[in-house]
């Protein structure tokens, strides 16, 4: 019994070898917080391992920035890791497993007063990127842009209102509300009103210019009773069109162009941006033409496309 009193008690489980130099891990605390979740928590070892890995990479990936300690990284920052994951090509459980250890390191950074502030405080799940609704193909998109045909009576203002949705990235709020004098032909743009009522100049191409053109010239006077209200896009008895019937609209035309994917008014808006990045277009005016605040919100195109790109691959390269 006296023997039994005396006996060490059991060592915490081994760890994997780091794959860090020890001065990195001694920053970023690797050791301490590994102890945290094994004593303090309780954490289960699988548990424990994981986010031991995980913080793992994300020291690695601060160090290759820059950032010299966990007090150096910013929210922005935080969020260009979570897409870093998305492209290593990490499954959503994964990269959501690897949010939660940032978490949990943070949390036990500030309660260690080693950190002041929690930088992952705001940090979510990228819900949007992860289930982002289908994209056209240029084919579809093309096939759906062609299916209000003459037979439809008011194919010429559909015309215009599908070439604006998709050929400047609108949400459906802005095809509602634009007016026929934000439609600036000479200079090929349209003026929009986003957002808290932000303005914002969106160039359109020839065949949207000439199909609102069409639409001006040959149906909407005769839609005009006057209770138009300058809107552009007027439904059948002559009032501004409303965003159900902006809906019950595309519904239509994808229906009658054959497309099976579930297609949205904001499907046009991420088609938009997605075949502009797939196109070569800089991230930073895709931003300005759908006007997002945050160059972060843009981001989540760049990773449709490259999920595009990879399954190009995978479909056509020999070893895909």
């Amino acid at each position: 019994m006296t023997r039994a009193l005396h006996e060490p008690s059991a060592a915490p489980p081994a760890r994997a070898p780091s794959r860090l130099s020890d001065d990195v891990a001694r920053a970023f605390a690797i050791e301490r917080f590994h102890d945290f979740l094994s004593v303090e928590q309780g954490s289960a070892r699988a548990t424990s391992e994981a986010y031991g890995r995980d913080l793992e990479r994300f020291a690695a990936y601060m160090r290759a920035k820059g950032v010299s300690t966990p007090a150096g990284a910013t929210p922005r920052l935080l969020r260009e890791y979570v897409y870093h994951l998305k492209d290593l090509g990490l499954a959503p459980t994964s990269i959501r497993r690897n949010i939660s250890a940032v978490r949990t390191y943070y949390r036990f950074l500030v309660g260690e007063g080693d950190v002041t502030q929690d930088p992952s405080e705001r940090l979510e799940t990228p819900k949007r990127w992860l289930t982002l609704p289908d994209v056209l193909t240029v084919h579809e998109a093309e096939r759906l842009l062609a299916a209000p045909t003459l037979d439809e009576p008011l194919a010429f203002r559909d015309r215009a209102l599908l070439e604006l949705a998709y050929g400047a990235g609108l949400r459906v709020s802005e095809w509602i509300t634009l007016g026929v004098k934000d439609v600036l032909f000479e200079d090929g743009l349209v003026r929009v009103f986003g957002k808290g009522s932000k303005e914002r100049l969106v160039p359109i191409g020839r065949r949207a210019i000439g199909a609102v053109a069409v639409y001006l010239r040959e149906l909407r006077p005769r839609l005009e009773r006057g209770a138009g209200k300058g809107a552009l896009l007027l439904s059948a008895r002559g009032a501004p069109l409303s965003r159900m019937g902006a809906w019950k609209i595309l519904r239509k035309y994808v229906e009658l162009a054959g497309i099976t994917k579930h297609v949205t008014p904001h499907t046009l808006r991420h088609t938009f941006a997605t075949h502009l990045l797939e196109h070569g277009a800089d991230l930073r005016a895709v931003q300005e033409m759908l006007g997002h605040a945050d160059i972060a919100t843009t981001q989540i195109y760049t990773h449709v496309d490259r999920e595009y790109l990879r399954a190009v691959h995978k479909q056509y390269h020999p070893r895909g």
